[in-house]
């Protein structure tokens, strides 16, 4: 995937979570570790987010730079109206919030929310307490 941050295993060998066990039970171990975290952010109170709305978010939240709508469509490979509604969902949300960029006025940028950032620390919660119960299950899959 072009652009892709996603390197299985490598960021939980780094924690112990896939130590000693095959590559497969480590992706495994990390599915059901996004299935609690999913479960999880299902049953708290708000609103959910889909898929795309939490790949946008993650990305604004978790890469370094502006952001805009022409950048997130090409780096996650969707169109921008896809883009566009699902930044709609974040403002709805204080998820994040959008801003005319002042050096181009035909380019809108994405801007991080402090409603935002406690999201990501809650969802950083959440998957902490997941993976605890996650290990559990990554060794249960190498047995």
């Amino acid at each position: 995937m072009r652009g892709s941050h996603l390197v299985f295993c490598n960021p939980l060998h780094k924690e112990g979570f896939c130590r000693g066990i095959s590559s497969k039970s480590c992706v495994d171990a990390q599915v059901g570790l996004l299935r609690d975290t999913v479960i999880a952010l299902v049953r708290r109170d708000g609103a959910d987010l889909s898929a795309r709305q939490l790949g946008v978010f993650l990305t604004c939240y978790l890469n370094d730079g502006g952001h805009t709508v022409r950048g997130l469509a090409a780096e996650l490979n969707v169109s921008k109206p896809a883009i566009t509604r699902a930044l709609d969902r974040l403002g709805e949300l204080d998820l994040a919030r959008r801003k005319v960029d002042p050096m181009d006025r035909r380019s809108v940028l994405v801007q991080r929310t402090p409603k935002g950032s406690a999201f990501l620390r809650d969802l950083r919660t959440i998957m902490t307490e997941a993976s605890g119960g996650g290990k559990r299950s990554a060794k249960r899959a190498a047995a």
